[in-house]
């Protein structure tokens, strides 16, 4: 089979969180250009607006969700949106999240929580709401969750970070052994340090330069780098992948394991 046919997403119908900015909108321009129709979930409506205006200049179907993921109403809002708009969702691409930094012994309550519920609880909430409609469709799916080198090394002031991404590793392990029999491959992508809009200054520092030495291959994360992964575990190209994690970080884990 040639790449073209082995990695098409022609009919299919992806859902995107954290869509509006990064690697999300990234993601869902991809999907789109491979074919999907993509439901783009997120909180800023007018940078969704603009993604979704970007992707149908291009030839492809998208539907912009305002919604917030720790909200379990406007998750059920946002999928019935987007079957009302595209049709049934059989991509899920868990992806939103937030790095807010602190030490361990400074970090509130507050801090653990937002941390652990955005970045962990979102995604098995997400994943379950994702897969129960898969199965009522009958048409099984593929559901990708948004990992992170952290949650495989750790570095100083990230411990609710590295944790609730160590939790995502798990919880795909989990979600990909029970609901392999249903006709749904559940995987991770683990991204290594890649270059977005809210850590650019910080990657362009001294400390940036540190973290650059430490990765084998030389350099951060670039746009299209996560386009491969991505594609093999939402398409046919990763019908026998599931509850795999694939790290993707210029050799950076395999460094930190010696």
């Amino acid at each position: 089979m040639k790449a073209d046919a082995l990695f098409d997403l022609t009919g299919r119908v992806a859902l995107v969180t954290g869509a509006s900015s990064g690697l999300g909108a990234r993601f869902g321009q991809v999907l789109a250009a491979n074919g999907a129709s993509v439901a783009l979930v997120a909180r800023r409506a007018e940078r969704l607006a603009a993604l979704k205006d970007k992707i149908e200049s291009a030839g492809g179907r998208a539907e912009a969700i305002e919604a917030d993921v720790v909200d379990r109403a406007a998750m059920k809002r946002a999928f019935a949106q987007a079957e009302g708009s595209l049709g049934p969702v059989t991509i899920l691409i868990n992806n939103a999240g937030i790095a807010p930094s602190a030490r361990a012994i400074d970090a509130t309550e507050e801090h653990w929580r937002e941390v652990l519920a955005t970045d962990l609880d979102s995604v098995f909430f997400w994943s379950q709401e994702g897969a129960r409609r898969m199965i009522e469709a009958g048409k099984g799916g593929a559901i990708i969750n948004i990992s992170s080198v952290l949650g495989f090394g750790v570095s100083k002031g990230v411990t609710a970070y590295a944790t609730a991404k160590a939790g995502v590793v798990q919880v795909t392990k989990a979600l990909g052994l029970e609901l392999a029999s249903k006709g749904i491959r559940v995987n991770a992508i683990a991204p290594g340090w890649f270059v977005t809009d809210l850590n650019r200054d910080f990657l362009a520092s001294e400390r940036g330069t540190a973290i650059r030495k430490e990765i084998p291959i030389g350099r951060f994360g670039e746009e299209g780098d996560l386009d491969g992964a991505l594609l093999l575990l939402a398409s046919d190209a990763g019908r026998f992948i599931t509850g795999a994690t694939l790290v993707v970080d210029g050799g950076q884990v395999v460094g930190l394991r010696g």
